[in-house]
Formats: structure tokens, C-alpha cells, sequence
């Protein structure tokens, strides 16, 4: 009796070892379908690739979206800089989803970003500078215009444009910076501080003509309660010709869009301003309420060039004050060379402060 049942122990056995094996085998075979039936790296991945193609191309071709819609090519190029916040974005996908095409599409990306950003992350200041001018709108709202103007005194400035300025304010501004500045002009909102004299002083009657629309449209707009001047700073190498300007608000909503039609204008006009422009050395520092990559300034950056994007460190963000995230505070200049541009420090104004040295 112990052998018959050791021997049908055994018989036991063997067919509990053969239907492991086969139960092995099988979940095998079913582990190699499973992984030849499974992508590979390169066919992984294919919506995260085919967002990377298409942001490459957005970012390189932006000027070709149309504002028919919106207004959204200004809106895109608004905050062009920031579409490179969605690179480290797809790269985590693409990493997560361990795909070889989405992370080799993003070189597309990285390539234009870099052509179109990459030089402002380095420092092109130089040492020296002959003239250091300093522009900020010191908000309607500023509920310390007097430490305001201290601040901007300290700054050490020779040249000080100021946009927004109220009737409540103005008293405060002037009476503030008057040591440090003994010439100064102001027209409406708009004013200018210098420690050189300044002559030929003007408002800037902003006027736009619509050629064939004239017929329907207003033959010519002014803005508001003059937020444009022109004065003439006299220099050691010569006259300067200063622009202060503070251009209409751009406001987003949600039925028009991104709404700019009356900074548009104003830019379109002051564009046609510093073209009849004789003095060969200008200077324009306002609130322009928009990037220099927009195509509404196409007129004036045109004429002129950004002392930021020519020897400043970074983007230069200056709105809002608290979290920057575009710069709409703008110097440019024609016929004088910029030595360095940089963002001051924060006042009671929901805009922070931009200076720049410039040189013959």
C-alpha cells in the first residue's frame, strides 16, 4: 500500500510540474505578444509629437497669424516669450511616455525659442554711458506719489519721463523732484524731468489718417488729454530729441478679444511723428502698452530700436508690478548707442520703473 501511494504521489506531482510549465509557457507567450503588439519608443507619443512640431512653427511664424479673429497674432506676441514654458511641459510627457519622437520633435521648439529669445538671456550691458534716462508710469492709483519721486530721484536719472501723471499728483511729483531736476515739462498726463535744459518743448498732437477709409471714418483722433510730448534735451554732444508717450490701454475680452484699437492708432500716429522727426538722435520713453514684438508698433520699431534688446539683462519685464510677466515700459532710441537698460526697483505704481544709459 505504501508503494501504490507513493507512486500515485509521484504521478500527482508530475502532472502538477507539467501544468506549471505549461501555465509558464503560456503566460510567456502571452508577455511577448503583449510586447510585440506594444509601440515603440518612436511610434509612442505621437499627440505630444505632433504638439511640439506645431509650436515650433507657431512661434516662428507668428507674425502670419491673422488679427482678423480677436485680434490674436498681437495676442500671441504679446507673451511669445512664454510659449517656451511649454517645452519642459512636453518634454515631461514625452519622458513619462518614454517616447523618442515626442523628444526628438521638441528640438524644434528649443531651436526657435532660442533663435528668437536666447540672446536676451544673456548680459549685453556695457560699463559707461554718457546720458542715463529712466521712464515710468507712477499709476493714477499711487497712493505714495511723494515716495515715488524720492525713489526715482535716487535712481540717479538725468533724464526723467513720467506717464500717468494725475492732477492730484502732479503738485507732489513737482515739488518732490525739483532739487534734483531744476528743468522739467508737462503736457496732461504725460511729463518730463531733466537735469539738462530742454527747449522746443511741445505736445504731441497724435493724429492718424485713414487714407481710403477717411470717407467713413474720423479724419483724425487725438489722444485724450495729451499723453504725448516732444522736448529737446540740450547736451553736451548735442540735441537730443525726447519722446514721452503713454499709448491707449490694451485690454482683453471676452467678446472682442484682445482689444487694442486705440492703442493701435496712437502707435500707427506716433509711428508718422518720430518719422517727421529732423533731429537724428531720438529718444522715445513711454507706457506703450505693449511688446516690441507686436506688429502694431511696426512703425516705430521700425525707426527705432529697444535699448533693452540691445544691452539689457533678461527680458526687462516691468507689468504688473508684483509678478512681471511682460514689459509695456519701453525706451528706444535712434542715432545713440545703448550702453545698458535695466528695471528698477518697485514704487507704490502697479508698473516697475525701466532705465537705460545711452552714448554717442
Amino acid at each position: 500500500m505504501t508503494r501504490v501511494d507513493t507512486a500515485e504521489s509521484g504521478q500527482g506531482g508530475g502532472a502538477g510540474r507539467r501544468g506549471t510549465d505549461a501555465g509558464t509557457w503560456r503566460a510567456r507567450i502571452h508577455r511577448a505578444i503583449r510586447a510585440a503588439s506594444r509601440p515603440g519608443p518612436w511610434k509612442r507619443g505621437r499627440v505630444l509629437a505632433a504638439l511640439a512640431l506645431l509650436l515650433g512653427p507657431l512661434m516662428l511664424l507668428h507674425a502670419t497669424i491673422p488679427n482678423r479673429l480677436g485680434n490674436l497674432g498681437s495676442l500671441v506676441e504679446t507673451f511669445l516669450p512664454w510659449f517656451g514654458l511649454f517645452i519642459p511641459v512636453l518634454l515631461i510627457g514625452a519622458l513619462w511616455r518614454r517616447s523618442a519622437s515626442a523628444v526628438a520633435a521638441l528640438l524644434l521648439p528649443v531651436v526657435v525659442w532660442l533663435n528668437l529669445f536666447g540672446g536676451l538671456l544673456d548680459d549685453k550691458s556695457h560699463p559707461g554711458g554718457d546720458l542715463t534716462v529712466a521712464q515710468h508710469n507712477v499709476g493714477a492709483a499711487n497712493v505714495d506719489p511723494a515716495g515715488t519721486a524720492r525713489d526715482l530721484a535716487a535712481s540717479g536719472a538725468d533724464v526723467l519721463a513720467l506717464v500717468e501723471l494725475t492732477e492730484q499728483a502732479r503738485g507732489t511729483y513737482e515739488q518732490e523732484l525739483a532739487s534734483a531736476y531744476p528743468y522739467h515739462t508737462v503736457h496732461g498726463t504725460v511729463g518730463l524731468w531733466s537735469k539738462l535744459p530742454l527747449s522746443d518743448t511741445e505736445p504731441v498732437d497724435i493724429k492718424m489718417d485713414y487714407g481710403p477709409l477717411a470717407a467713413t471714418k474720423p479724419r483724425d483722433i487725438t489722444m485724450t488729454y495729451t499723453r504725448a510730448l516732444r522736448t529737446t534735451v540740450t547736451t553736451d554732444h548735442g540735441p537730443l530729441a525726447v519722446y514721452v508717450a503713454h499709448l491707449g490701454s490694451a485690454r482683453v475680452n471676452p467678446r472682442a478679444g484682445f482689444w487694442t484699437v486705440h492703442r493701435d492708432r496712437n502707435a500707427q500716429a506716433l509711428g508718422q511723428a518720430i518719422a517727421a522727426e529732423r533731429n537724428e538722435r531720438v529718444v522715445l520713453l513711454g507706457d506703450l502698452n505693449g511688446t516690441m514684438d507686436d506688429r502694431a508698433f511696426a512703425g516705430i520699431t521700425s525707426q527705432l530700436r529697444s535699448a533693452q534688446d540691445a544691452a539689457g539683462d533678461g527680458f526687462g519685464f516691468s507689468w504688473p508690478a508684483r509678478f512681471p510677466v511682460v514689459r509695456i515700459d519701453q525706451i528706444l532710441v535712434r542715432g545713440v548707442e545703448p550702453e545698458s537698460s535695466w528695471v528698477l526697483p518697485a514704487t507704490g505704481s502697479d508698473h516697475l520703473p525701466v532705465a537705460a544709459k545711452i552714448s554717442w
